[in-house]
């Protein structure tokens, strides 16, 4: 099959699907796919001190992490908001870390920043590595995944697929992803990250005390949901569009949160990540681009 490719966003240059977007999801789903990820930035941390460096810079614990296992992490500024979102392997000798495009010269840029006297080295590697998601059914983050030279055969059995089908199981399982789902004011607590990307029982690092503030003391103030959409409308909600309660009349229409991604599922039809206000009754009918929506 022809593969098509994503115009636009952050997935620009990726293949969106190769034809049969529904057999790539079936696929994807039973294990039997695999994901070229290759517009993807790539990121090396060398040096002695690379653990206990990362540790303080994020969210998650790595001192005590196991060489060869993936995990993910999250970058906050000092107000607690999502800044960057991580995704990284420790090999022994090189922590590797794939993120966002988009996010490569402004991560690479921050961590050179904060190299002070310690034994570190980051390097972007974006033109020379690239991240394969592979075989097997999708882990808890969006896994597995392999990292492998661009030149090199990535030696995967069973199908490619692209986007179309990764977006889609993300939505499905309620993965939120940075550039998707958060905006200028997301905390981790908003976003289903706490216990994942945020370890809860670690040391300081920046922006901890609004984390730990909100878990401790309250709720926060937004809330990730899933909805699905209308399917008589053809067209799906972009991100960012507006979401309203639809019992509201035009005359007191309040906005109650945005759409963060929108998929077409092979099983469960048109869904969509949502960010909602805390207090949105979980039985409420929303509506977002014209377009009808069920929690």
């Amino acid at each position: 099959m022809t593969a098509v490719f994503v115009e636009e966003g952050p997935d620009k240059g990726a293949v969106w699907h190769f034809g049969e977007p529904n057999k790539e999801q079936r696929e994807l789903a039973n294990g039997n796919a695999w994901a070229d990820l290759g517009h993807k930035s790539v990121i090396t941390v060398s040096g002695e001190d690379r653990l206990k460096w990362l540790n303080d810079l994020t969210t998650q614990e790595l001192v005590i992490w196991e060489t060869n296992t993936w995990t993910t992490a999250l970058i906050l500024n000092a107000q607690g908001h999502i800044a960057h979102q991580l995704f990284l392997v420790d090999d022994g000798t090189t922590t590797w870390i794939f993120t966002e495009q988009d996010k490569e010269e402004e991560l690479i840029a921050f961590l050179n920043k904060m190299l002070f006297m310690l034994r570190v080295e980051p390097k972007v590697v974006t033109s020379e590595y690239k991240v394969i998601k592979t075989l097997g059914k999708t882990d808890s983050i969006g896994g597995p995944y392999k990292i492998i030279k661009r030149n090199e055969d990535p030696a995967e059995n069973g199908i490619q697929v692209g986007t179309w089908a990764l977006e889609a199981e993300r939505v499905a399982q309620g993965r939120a992803r940075i550039l998707f789902e958060t905006d200028h004011k997301s905390i981790p607590n908003e976003l289903n990250f706490l216990n994942s990307a945020v370890h809860m029982r670690k040391g300081c690092y920046p922006g901890q005390e609004t984390v730990a503030k909100v878990f401790n003391l309250g709720q926060p103030p937004r809330r990730l949901t899933m909805v699905h959409l209308d399917g008589t409308e053809v067209n799906l909600p972009k991100t960012g569009e507006k979401v309203f309660l639809a019992d509201d009349t035009d005359e007191n229409k309040k906005e109650i949160g945005y759409i963060g991604t929108a998929a077409r599922h092979y099983e469960l039809g048109p869904i969509a990540l949502a960010v909602v206000k805390r207090n949105t009754p979980a039985d409420a009918t929303l509506i977002t681009a014209g377009i009808l929506a069920s929690q």
